[in-house]
Parts: structure tokens; C-alpha cells; sequence
């Protein structure tokens, strides 16, 4: 690594409550599921949690801070437009992803027919390799809120490349 460059990590953690009368969203795919994720957006706990791995990873402030939930205008949004706008700020710190690991946590549905989609769709955005996404789902083993099928939790972890030229400065 060139002098000066030095390597982050972040953590991102987010859960919803599953709901009727909405769709199913995880990392940008649309999941075939009778409940959907209770939220201010369009509720995507993987995207979520891996932006705020993001953010924490480049030292920036939380993804509530960028996208109040008391902001009419986010609203209903993709939560791959907040990906979208989280990239553009890591990149503003003269930061580039290395690879981004994330976990949901969900007795149901299970993600393995959804694994691959999620991951080219949240590679697209994040403009890195789907080699260097990887999801996995786990479950409880039926204990607590996710165990007892109450909604969905999801754990990412970012690595980042930091003490590039910012984008800002060019």
C-alpha cells in the first residue's frame, strides 16, 4: 500500500419489523415473501446496515444523520439511491471499497435463490466486483424478534481504502 494510504473498517447493523401490505426488499432485489419491512424507506435492512458500515468506515456520521426518517423527501426511496449517495460521500473522503461482508438474520424467507442477485445488484451501486460482496443468511434458531419470524436483522462489515486524492480536490 503507497504511503499514506491507510486501510478502515466499518460496522453496520440495522433491523424492521415485518409488515403486511409491503413489498420485500433486500439489497435492491425484490423477495418473494407475503411480509415486507416496516420503514421509512423501502425498509432494506441489508442495504442499510451496509451503508452504515460504509459511513462508519470513512469516519463519516450515521446513515440517520444523511437520511432523517423526518425527511418527507426520503420517503418511500430505494435504498440503493441511499447506497448510491453513501458511495459518492466515502469517495469524498478519498476512500475506495476493498470488500464489503454482510449477514442477515431471518428464519424466513430463506436468501440462497436471492444470493446471487443481491449481490450483483449491490455490487452495481457500490461499483466493485459481486466477487467482493458477499451475503449470507442465518438464522436464531427460533430465539428473539428474528427467531420468532417478527422481521429481520442484518450485520455488514466494510474494509476501505482510505488517503486517496479526494474527489473533491481534482
Amino acid at each position: 500500500m503507497a504511503e499514506g494510504r491507510r486501510l478502515r473498517v466499518g460496522l453496520g447493523v440495522d433491523s424492521h419489523r415485518f409488515v403486511g401490505g409491503r413489498p420485500l426488499v433486500l439489497g435492491g432485489i425484490l423477495i418473494d415473501y407475503p411480509l415486507g419491512l416496516e420503514g421509512h424507506s423501502d425498509a432494506d435492512v441489508l442495504t442499510h446496515a451496509i451503508a452504515d458500515a460504509l459511513l462508519g468506515a470513512a469516519g463519516l456520521e450515521d446513515i440517520g444523520h444523511y437520511f432523517p426518517e423526518t425527511d418527507p423527501a426520503f420517503e418511500g426511496i430505494s435504498s440503493l439511491d441511499i447506497l448510491k449517495k453513501v458511495v459518492k460521500l466515502v469517495a469524498a473522503e478519498g476512500c475506495r471499497i476493498g470488500n464489503v461482508d454482510a449477514v442477515l438474520v431471518l428464519e424466513e424467507p430463506k436468501i440462497s435463490l436471492y444470493r446471487q442477485a443481491i449481490r450483483a445488484s449491490l455490487a452495481q451501486v457500490m461499483r466493485i466486483s459481486p466477487a467482493d460482496v458477499s451475503v449470507r443468511g442465518t438464522t436464531t434458531e427460533k430465539m428473539g424478534f428474528t427467531g420468532r419470524g417478527e422481521g429481520v436483522s442484518a450485520h455488514a462489515v466494510a474494509l476501505l481504502e482510505c488517503g486517496l486524492i479526494r474527489e473533491l480536490d481534482l
